[in-house]
């Protein structure tokens, strides 16, 4: 930035120190990123030495793999209708999965997020405990927590469903948080001048307002849910990512299964995300046009 680039009407001491601060803030951004670049760089060299140069001789072969699936499947065209319905009802099985884990982490994180805002709170001197417990839960990935599940519970959709529905708790109660601290304290007041509870305040003032916000994050999160849940099969938790994880180990001559299995996940999120999209949008900024 120039003089000439400078507010007009500035006294030359206010000039001076604007063009200092101009060149300060140039001077960091330049830093970060010098610091960003190098960072990337002596991570990309880490991340090869680890895989032994592998990077580069593996990349020209890249789009091998997915061009030997593709050709199986091509092959085997005509069993492409059957194999979508064999294994549409293990779509069903993760769609269920990602459903009732949302659902169960949003009741959750209702609650822990009505008890971790301030001017809501039902007990304020615990808001910090509330807050490190949204932490810890949003922080745990959910392949650690279905690990640790399958080898307690056994493999199947119940411990994907209580590892997503956990973290599920941890990122919504995050968001309902920062929505609860938008509403009005009015209704709360008035509410209790007539001897209402904590429990009757939060349903009848605060939840009235915040519904909206709350259903469009709660979409949002289904999407999400959708996928965790089909990567959560491969390591046992069921549905249809563990399908696919069988047709891939199997290897050559059951590629079909794979690129079947590759459809039917890619079409229902793509259904998945338009739905949600369109009722988010209604949800927030009214019908759509």
């Amino acid at each position: 930035m120039t003089d000439a680039t400078a507010p007009q009407g500035m006294s030359p001491d206010l000039r001076a120190d604007y063009m200092n601060l101009t060149r300060r803030k140039r001077l960091y951004n330049g830093i970060l990123l010098i610091l960003f670049v190098a960072l990337m760089v002596s991570g990309f060299q880490t991340a090869d030495r680890r895989n032994a140069g592998g990077f580069w001789d593996g990349l020209p072969h890249v789009f091998d793999f997915p061009a030997e699936v593709l050709s199986e499947a091509w092959e085997k065209i005509g069993a492409l209708p059957a194999n979508l319905v064999t294994y549409f009802p293990s779509l069903v099985e993760t769609i269920n999965i990602a459903g009732a884990a949302t659902l169960l982490g949003a009741l959750f994180a209702i609650v822990l997020s009505l008890l971790s805002t301030r001017g809501l709170a039902r007990w304020p001197r615990l808001i910090p405990l509330f807050r490190r417990c949204l932490d810890i839960l949003r922080a745990v990935p959910e392949i650690v927590i279905a690990l640790i599940l399958i080898f307690v519970l056994g493999g199947g959709p119940v411990p994907a469903m209580i590892a997503i529905a956990l973290h599920t708790v941890g990122a919504l109660g995050k968001l309902f948080s920062e929505v609860n601290e938008n509403a009005s304290l009015k209704p709360l007041e008035g509410l209790e001048s007539v001897g209402a509870t904590w429990g009757q305040r939060m349903w009848l003032g605060v939840i009235p307002q915040v519904a909206p916000n709350y259903l469009s994050y709660a979409l949002l999160r289904f999407e999400i849910n959708i996928r965790a849940s089909a990567i959560l099969g491969f390591v046992g938790a069921g549905g249809i990512g563990y399908e696919l994880k069988n047709a891939m180990s199997w290897g050559k001559g059951q590629y079909d299964d794979a690129a079947a299995i590759f459809l039917l996940l890619f079409a229902a999120i793509v259904i998945t995300d338009q739905i949600s999209s369109h009722f988010r949008n209604r949800l927030t900024h009214g019908a759509v046009s």
